[in-house]
């Protein structure tokens, strides 16, 4: 597969890239991921697998992912992507931004998940609406801080834009009462943020 001529991404780099975000994952995941729809992800699954790229795992909960071929042709075509749209400045910058938000990110998940009463920490049974509404809260202040910087990251490379709809959407979910959404499920705010910290690294070219 050879890097495209202009910086918008097609759907194999797309899928490439989200394998590369999210580890072993199926269709229904990797469309929720890229935007794309679930019939196109299936074949370009098969195309990618045909080239070697992507392998299948059976089981009762299949899923592709990259090859070591498909690793090393991801980031061969990241970093030209990267490249092609002069977004190397504009993205580090806004990595940097994220950097200061994260962890805070982490605090209010923890505070999600455990609260401590009378001293002693514990599971958080979210039988408080008071406690769960503060918590809630934070997240949307730390979502309302994180906006500019998803704005300059989709100014730079359009990609970037989906995040803003899941990250809002686990949010509106979460207020609903599907308390599963700030943590714990696979859409969640915790899952979608920690996709886009892994985004940010990939498409960077940096590690952990």
């Amino acid at each position: 597969m050879n890097p495209p001529d202009n910086p918008t991404p097609d759907s194999s780099l797309l899928l490439l890239h989200a394998l590369r975000c999210v580890g072993t994952a199926g269709p229904e995941r990797l469309r929720s991921v890229t935007g794309l729809d679930e019939s196109d992800v299936e074949s370009e699954l098969i195309a990618l697998g045909i080239e070697g790229l992507v392998s299948r795992y059976p089981g009762p909960m299949p899923g592709w992912s990259l090859t070591e071929a498909g690793r090393a042709a991801h980031a061969e075509l990241i970093a030209h992507e990267l490249d092609a749209a002069g977004a190397r400045a504009a993205v580090t910058a806004a990595f940097d931004r994220f950097l200061v938000l994260n962890p805070e990110l982490l605090d209010l998940c923890a505070a999600w998940q455990l609260r401590t009463v009378d001293g002693v920490v514990t599971a958080n049974d979210h039988r408080d609406p008071a406690y769960d509404a503060r918590v809630l809260a934070g997240f949307r202040d730390l979502d309302r801080r994180a906006v500019p910087v998803r704005a300059e990251l989709a100014a730079a490379l359009p990609r970037f834009a989906r995040y803003g709809d899941r990250l809002a959407g686990a949010l509106d979910r979460a207020a609903a009462g599907a308390t599963a959404y700030l943590t714990d499920d696979l859409a969640s705010y915790h899952t979608v943020w920690a996709e886009w910290h892994e985004d940010l690294l990939a498409t960077l070219g940096l590690r952990r």
